[in-house]
């Protein structure tokens, strides 16, 4: 056994070859991920979504539509407060990361887009998921979700 299929399964790989496969020179993340889903054949994407991003999460899905079934969940679903999560006071409506990975699980989706989770929800989302995750948003609070700006500002 080679160094490479130690590390690798064959659907890593798969997802990889594909990847080459869909890159065009010039492409932004957007397309790119719509192509790589076009040319590994899939049908339904699921897009998990902050709820502050909610005009970006609607873009996103209305672009992807016209080649797939596309699925958005927001971060607050099953409305489950702070108190019934983490057991700690407050009845603040918390983030649902697993909540979101079930609906685009219920929903058969076969690629899912992380836009804007915080740090450690974005983490269970990714655990949670059935399906590969693309993040295409990260969260940063203070550049505007720019974080090639946090980095370059870095001492």
């Amino acid at each position: 056994m080679t160094s490479i299929e130690k590390l690798y399964e064959s659907n890593s790989l798969e997802i990889m070859k594909v990847a080459e496969d869909a890159y065009v020179r010039g492409s932004d993340r957007v397309h790119e991920i719509k192509n790589f889903a076009r040319k590994a054949g899939i049908k339904r994407i699921g897009i998990a979504f902050c709820v502050s991003l909610p005009k970006e999460a609607e873009a996103v899905k209305h672009f992807l539509s016209d080649e797939f079934e596309v699925y958005s969940v927001d971060c607050k679903c099953g409305r489950v407060t702070k108190h019934e999560m983490l057991g700690c006071e407050g009845n603040g409506i918390m983030c649902n990361p697993a909540g979101q990975a079930d609906y685009l699980k219920e929903n058969n989706t076969e690629l899912n887009i992380s836009m804007g989770l915080c740090v450690g929800h974005d983490m269970v989302f990714n655990q949670k998921s059935v399906s590969p995750v693309s993040t295409l948003v990260v969260k940063d609070r203070t550049s505007r979700n720019n974080t090639m700006e946090t980095i370059q500002n870095l001492k």
